[in-house]
């Protein structure tokens, strides 16, 4: 094990899956309450034109990629608020048309191979640029998390309650697509666009199938780390709440 880490690429590499590995539940959590599985894939389908954008400019693919898929986020989010009906027809476009710009611009530039290394991913082929990138992204992904987690929490268990309670919905809600748009781009390099929903939806579902109770399902997978250094950690579920509704009320004493 020690041997593999004298290499610089593979000391790059193991960074890159532990800050993946943090991220991506954490904001996976937030996507599999609010019912938003499949947001990953639709954000992945977009951020290819953003891939595409970059190699045809010469400029970075992640920043480009990144720029599209915020951008795409909160496009999301907007047509996700409106009616159910035309919404879907207008992601399913916005999905698509995200994939078959990507396809377009690479096309264009001629750089059709660097496109599957962000499709299918290579972690130990991640520069030590990328991993800047990606540890400032994985940084405020994380922040944003620990600063809204409690507001972000209600939300997702039930929006009513959220907006009775005078938090911003609208804001909230685009966070949280904003923070699935950053995590894609920061797993792309890694493990690819196609597999990056599966890393954030994956652990939180299995770890809703072997815990019990309201607050065990809503924490994070590796969250009992981070439990067992704060003694002064509770749950309280099953907790009324204004509007009659049953939440899971979270209290972070050592915050």
């Amino acid at each position: 094990m020690t041997e593999m880490l004298q290499y610089d690429f593979m000391r790059i590499a193991l960074v890159m899956a532990v800050l993946i590995g943090l991220t991506a539940p954490a904001v996976g959590t937030f996507i599999v309450q609010r019912r938003l599985s499949l947001l990953g894939d639709g954000i992945g389908h977009i951020a290819l034109t953003g891939i595409g954008l970059g190699l045809l400019t010469g400029t970075s693919p992640v920043l480009g990629a990144l720029a599209v898929s915020v951008l795409g986020a909160i496009a999301i989010e907007v047509l996700r608020s409106r009616s159910r009906s035309g919404g879907d027809v207008a992601l399913a476009l916005l999905f698509y048309g995200g994939l078959a710009g990507g396809v377009l611009l690479t096309n264009a530039e001629g750089g059709g191979t660097s496109l599957q290394s962000y499709l299918f991913g290579s972690i130990t082929s991640v520069s030590a640029s990328d991993l800047y990138v990606v540890a400032g992204l994985a940084v405020a992904v994380l922040g944003i998390v620990a600063l809204f987690g409690r507001e972000l929490f209600l939300l997702c268990q039930d929006e009513e309650v959220a907006r009775a309670a005078g938090l911003p919905v609208r804001f909230l809600s685009v966070l949280i697509a904003v923070t699935a748009a950053v995590t894609v781009v920061i797993a792309m390099r890694a493990i690819g666009l196609l597999l990056v929903s599966a890393l954030m939806i994956v652990p939180v579902a299995a770890a809703q199938q072997v815990t019990r109770g309201s607050a065990a399902r809503c924490c994070w997978p590796w969250a009992s780390v981070y439990c067992r250094r704060c003694p002064g950690w509770r749950a309280r579920s099953s907790t009324i709440c204004p509007l009659g509704r049953r939440s899971c009320c979270w209290r972070w004493p050592c915050s």
